[in-house]
């Protein structure tokens, strides 16, 4: 059965949305880290700058300070590592200490040094889309356009194509009604032949999805909707906060999706 990855998310950051401050102490990361393996995660995506609304950037040397002690602590385990960053000196640092995966909030637009670095460990990155909210064309168009650029760029590198995911970015540079629909057209970009990475986590979208006021630990479940809706939509990969709901829901509709497929293809 081909199973849908579990990326779950470690902030070790003190002003993320959700869980700002929770995972600062190395004792704690670590802690968190071994729950979501025992919960069933397959990747640990660690962050050390918060990327909510109104952020305020923090220097590379504070950015090492804070994901390398973790990632150091956790290269180990038994589990895949994603570091959440758009810079190439924090990207080489923790790649050096054999980190698998880079999650690239910017797509590789933000530093140019991005890919040839992470093509030199030969590493996954995780391409997603962003702007500045204001495009000429429409949301998927623009969407479509960008990522497959900078999937072309990342190639170029040396980056294999394997090693490519995409990311649409809900959360970032889109309004609402342009965060419902590339939702619905996730099949859209899932037909690009890249693997697909959904995050919507505890997001504003779920807020509003869920249509009242509530807290981001409240919307674990309508994001657990969301991980079966995009799953049905094809994506290979769901970044979430409650590891132990997500994993159980994507075993289910994993095992859901390949039963139908192969009712359809006796029929």
């Amino acid at each position: 059965m081909v199973k849908t990855q579990i990326m779950g998310i470690l902030n070790v950051t003190p002003d993320s949305f959700s869980d700002g401050g929770q995972y600062v102490a190395l004792e704690a990361a670590v802690k968190r880290v071994e729950e979501m393996i025992a919960e069933g995660v397959d990747i640990i995506d660690v962050g050390g700058v918060s990327t909510r609304p109104g952020y305020e950037e923090v220097s590379v040397e504070e950015e090492l300070n804070r994901v390398l002690p973790i990632v150091e602590a956790i290269t180990t385990y038994d589990v895949k590592i994603s570091v959440d960053t758009y810079r190439s000196e924090v990207a080489e640092a923790c790649l050096k200490l054999g980190v698998d995966m880079i999650n690239d909030q910017w797509a590789g637009l933000y530093d140019k040094r991005m890919f040839a670095t992470v093509a030199k460990y030969n590493a996954e990155i995780v391409l997603m889309h962003n702007g500045d909210g204001e495009r000429d064309s429409p949301v998927m168009e623009e969407m479509l356009t960008s990522l497959l650029a900078q999937a072309h760029q990342a190639k170029i590198a040396g980056i294999d194509a394997n090693n490519i995911w995409l990311d649409p970015g809900i959360g970032f540079a889109k309004t609402r009604l342009e965060e419902n629909e590339v939702m619905s057209r996730l099949d859209e970009l899932v037909a690009t032949g890249y693997p697909v990475l959904l995050a919507t986590s505890r997001k504003r979208f779920i807020k509003e999805m869920i249509g009242y006021e509530t807290t981001p630990l409240e919307r674990d479940e309508a994001t657990a909707a969301t991980t079966a809706y995009g799953i049905m939509k094809g994506v290979k990969a769901v970044r979430v906060h409650h590891v132990a709901l997500n994993a159980k829901i994507a075993q289910g509709i994993d095992f859901l999706k390949e039963n139908d497929d192969a009712r359809q293809n006796i029929s």
